[in-house]
C-alpha cells in the first residue's frame, strides 16, 4: 500500500499514524517546514489535517502533486465566506449571513438578522478565537482589522449542538457515524455523547446535507458538519474538512474509527459502514496536566497527545464505552473528583444525555 504523508503534525496526524499501523499503512505527518527531499512525498498520497497552511518549501512541492487529495477544497472550505457560499448554493439550511465590510452596514445587519450577532473571521479562528458576539451598543469592540476579513451571521437560538462526521470514497460511496450530541464552553469543544442510533429524522436531514456537500465538491475522505439543533431542523454551523474532534469517540466506540475510515477512504480501500455497538463518552483534556489515576477506571481509555500542557490547549482525551448507560455513569462520575472543577458540569451534561 502506499504511504500516506499529512501535512502538519499535530495530534490529528498522530492518530491517523497510529490508525494506519495495524494495517500496515505508514502515515508520516509532517511539519509544514519538513525539508521535501527527506520524505517519501513522490509515491506517497498527500491529505492534511489542517485547512490552511502557509507557503514553505514543503507546501511548494505538494502544491503540484498529482495525489495531493482535495487539496483544491481545502481554501474554499477554510475561508468562511466561500464555505458559506456553498451552502446557499446547494440551498441547505445555515445562520442568515453576509460578509461584514464596513462599520457604515450595522444598523442594516443589525435591521436583517436580529439583535445578536455572531462575527467570525473568514479564515482562522477555532475553538472560540477569532469570534465575537455582538449587541448594536457594542460594535465599537471590533478591531479594524477585521471590516471585510469577517462574516456576520445571525445569533441562533439552538437548543443543542450535534455533528455529522462521515466520508466518501473516490467511488462516491458514502457512510456516516451516529450523530455526536456535543457540548461547547468558550468556544470550545469539552465532551461528546453517541449513541448506536440517533434520532432518525435528525440522522435523515445530517446526511441528506453532508452527503449534497461531498458530492458537490467530490470529495475523497473522512468531513466532519457541525449542527445547531433548533424547532425547524439542523442549520449548518461549519464544516470541518479532515477527521475532528467530535468524532474521537470513535476510536473505541466504533468498528472503524475516523482516522482508519479516512485512511481507507483516501488510499481507495473498502468502505463498509462502521458499526457502533454502545454509547460513547469523549472528555476532552484542555490545559490539564496528565493523571494516571485516571487509569484506575476500567472504562477509561486515555489518548495523550505529549504537548506541552499550556491553558486552552487540547493535550489529550479520554474516551468512554459500555453498554450499559448505569456503568457508564459510574465511571463517569467517579472521574469528576480526579478532574479539575471545571469539568463538572461538562460529565454532568453527559450523564444526563445517557
Amino acid at each position: 500500500m502506499k504511504p500516506v504523508c499529512v501535512l502538519d503534525n499535530g495530534q490529528l496526524g498522530r492518530m491517523l499514524r497510529q490508525a494506519g499501523e495495524p494495517l500496515g499503512i505508514a502515515v508520516y505527518p509532517v511539519g509544514l517546514d519538513a525539508e521535501p527531499s527527506a520524505l517519501p512525498i513522490a509515491q506517497s498520497v498527500i491529505t492534511a489535517e489542517i485547512e490552511r497552511w502557509p507557503e514553505t518549501a514543503l507546501t511548494r512541492e505538494l502544491a503540484n502533486h498529482p495525489a495531493f487529495v482535495n487539496r483544491d477544497i481545502f481554501p474554499r472550505l477554510a475561508d468562511r465566506l466561500t464555505q458559506k457560499q456553498l451552502l446557499d448554493q446547494l440551498n441547505l439550511a445555515t445562520a442568515p449571513w453576509q460578509l461584514l465590510a464596513d462599520k457604515s452596514e450595522w444598523p442594516a445587519v443589525f435591521s436583517t438578522l436580529g439583535e445578536l450577532a455572531i462575527v467570525k473571521r473568514r479564515t482562522g479562528g477555532y475553538d472560540g478565537r477569532g469570534q465575537w458576539r455582538l449587541r448594536a451598543d457594542e460594535t465599537a469592540t471590533l478591531p479594524d482589522e477585521c471590516y471585510g476579513e469577517c462574516i456576520v451571521e445571525q445569533g441562533i437560538n439552538f437548543s443543542g449542538e450535534v455533528s455529522l462526521v462521515g466520508a466518501r470514497g473516490h467511488d462516491g460511496r458514502t457512510v456516516f457515524y451516529p450523530l455526536t450530541h456535543n457540548l461547547h464552553q468558550d468556544g470550545i469543544l469539552r465532551t461528546s455523547v453517541a449513541f448506536p442510533q440517533a434520532d432518525a429524522a435528525q440522522q435523515q436531514q445530517a446526511e441528506a446535507m453532508l452527503s449534497a456537500i461531498m458530492h458537490e465538491l467530490k470529495y475523497v475522505g473522512v468531513m466532519a458538519m457541525e449542527c445547531f439543533v433548533t424547532p425547524q431542523g439542523l442549520l449548518i454551523n461549519e464544516l470541518a474538512p479532515r477527521v475532528h474532534n467530535s468524532g474521537h469517540w470513535t476510536q473505541n466506540g466504533a468498528s472503524i474509527s475516523q482516522f482508519e475510515l479516512h485512511l481507507r477512504a483516501v488510499l481507495g480501500l473498502p468502505l463498509p459502514q462502521p458499526v457502533v455497538f454502545a454509547p460513547s463518552v469523549m472528555v476532552n483534556l484542555i490545559g490539564t496536566d496528565l493523571n494516571t489515576d485516571w487509569l484506575q477506571q476500567p472504562l477509561v481509555h486515555l489518548h495523550w497527545y505529549d504537548k506541552e500542557v499550556r491553558a486552552g490547549r487540547k493535550v489529550g482525551h479520554l474516551n468512554l464505552t459500555d453498554s450499559d448507560p448505569a456503568r457508564l455513569t459510574a465511571a463517569l462520575n467517579a472521574l469528576v473528583p480526579l478532574l479539575p472543577d471545571a469539568y463538572a458540569s461538562g460529565i454532568a451534561w453527559a450523564v444526563a444525555k445517557l
